[in-house]
């Protein structure tokens, strides 16, 4: 198995891509402690975990409040035995959909930065220093193809994510000294609810049906299908296995050909 006696941490683990993640990981030998603000829906993923044969850790918090991720971040050592091998930063929110930037509230711009941002930065900085005490480590950031290219009436995810991608490659250049390797995954839309909720207020703006919206995003793609949380989950699990020991500052695209 790929990740063999690798002890990881996924934010966002309850749901969509973050429960995906975290099963293809369980499944090549990871041993697992998942966050989210929603504890039960981890719990059910937990199962998932443990039916694997791995061992997995319940622990709730928001990744936005420093007081919380440093709490998670004990408890995962704890239970780890201090040694964190590879950290999943999946959470994240969607923020105003189909909004151009001047109708945009500011409470609203501030939310999405302030999630997917800082929501990024808290664990690394609480897990680094683990990471680099053992001289090895694998951190994988969720971004996004927005984060790429520009994504019209999206300004304050796309801002996010372009974000994600600076800390990324910071990160990258401060750890590689430590045999850390620091890298981001970039969906395009994935087959999940919240891609669902964006087809469903996209047409509700635009007058049209869902139908037309989803099959505006298949005309987008090379491919000419979406993406399913089961390609990003498989290009998490290449980031965090050794097959990737020398890439790291890097941006994986797994969007199906939207931004070529």
């Amino acid at each position: 198995m790929k990740l063999a006696n690798k002890n990881a941490i996924v934010t966002g683990a309850a749901k969509g891509m973050g429960a995906a993640i975290t099963t293809t990981l369980a499944r090549e030998g990871a041993d697992l402690l998942l966050t989210a603000r929603d504890t039960q829906a981890l719990e059910d993923v937990a199962k998932e975990v443990k039916a694997l044969g791995r061992k997995a850790h319940v622990v709730a918090c928001d990744v936005t409040v420093e007081s919380q991720v440093a709490a998670m971040m004990q408890r995962a050592k704890e239970v780890f035995g201090d040694r964190i091998d590879i950290l999943v930063n999946v959470a994240g929110v969607t923020g105003p959909i189909e909004t151009p930037v001047q109708d945009i509230k500011v409470e609203d711009f501030d939310y999405v930065i302030h999630a997917n941002v800082r929501g990024t930065f808290l664990p690394i900085k609480h897990v680094v220093p683990s990471m680099i005490a053992r001289k090895s480590g694998k951190i994988v950031n969720i971004g996004g193809t927005s984060g790429l290219r520009g994504y019209p009436m999206r300004t304050s995810y796309s801002a996010s994510k372009w974000a994600v991608r600076g800390i990324t490659r910071t990160v990258a250049l401060e750890v590689g000294k430590y045999n850390i390797n620091v890298n981001a995954v970039c969906p395009g839309i994935v087959e999940t609810p919240r891609m669902e909720k964006l087809c469903q207020e996209k047409a509700r703006v635009r007058g049209w049906t869902y139908e037309q919206v989803y099959e505006e995003y298949v005309q987008d793609m090379a491919l000419k299908r979406v993406t399913t949380p089961q390609d990003i989950a498989n290009a998490v699990l290449f980031m965090c296995s050794e097959e990737s020991r020398n890439i790291t500052g890097q941006e994986l695209a797994v969007d199906g050909g939207w931004d070529v």
